[in-house]
């Protein structure tokens, strides 16, 4: 662990996080956290904890967390995509080399429908980029 702690505490949520001022200057040495605000990525929003004011300070940190976790999120969107790519690869692969008879018939459906689904969603966004473009 590092000999300095960050002055603020961001835990994650599902659709943003909870903003803590963290302080180690007291007599007793002890880490506290007083909440702050509340952040909502989804619609930017930032409300403040309470009847607490925040500081310009605070909202300068609180929006460089929402943009950098934004961006993280992001990154891990596409790469859940490209993750997906290569599960379809391996799949084919299972399906040529591996697959038994009984096992087709429990995933070949399914399959085939997810795979229907997501050409089409595929081929109007394509034809839509190339429309506008």
């Amino acid at each position: 662990m590092t000999a300095e702690l960050p002055e603020y505490y961001f835990r994650v949520r599902e659709n943003g996080a909870f903003v803590f001022r963290v302080d180690t200057d007291n007599r007793q040495r002890r880490i506290e956290m007083e909440q702050i605000a509340v952040v909502n990525i989804r619609n930017g929003e930032i409300r403040a904890h309470g009847d607490r004011a925040l500081t310009g300070e605070d909202m300068t940190r609180i929006r460089a967390w929402m943009e950098e976790r934004t961006a993280l999120l992001a990154r891990r969107d596409i790469d859940d995509i490209l993750r997906a790519v290569d599960y379809l690869n391996t799949t084919a692969h299972w399906v040529q080399s591996k697959a038994t008879d009984r096992q087709l018939d429990q995933v070949t459906d399914q399959l085939l429908l997810a795979m229907h689904d997501l050409r089409t969603v595929l081929v109007r966004k394509k034809a839509d980029r190339l429309t506008k473009g």
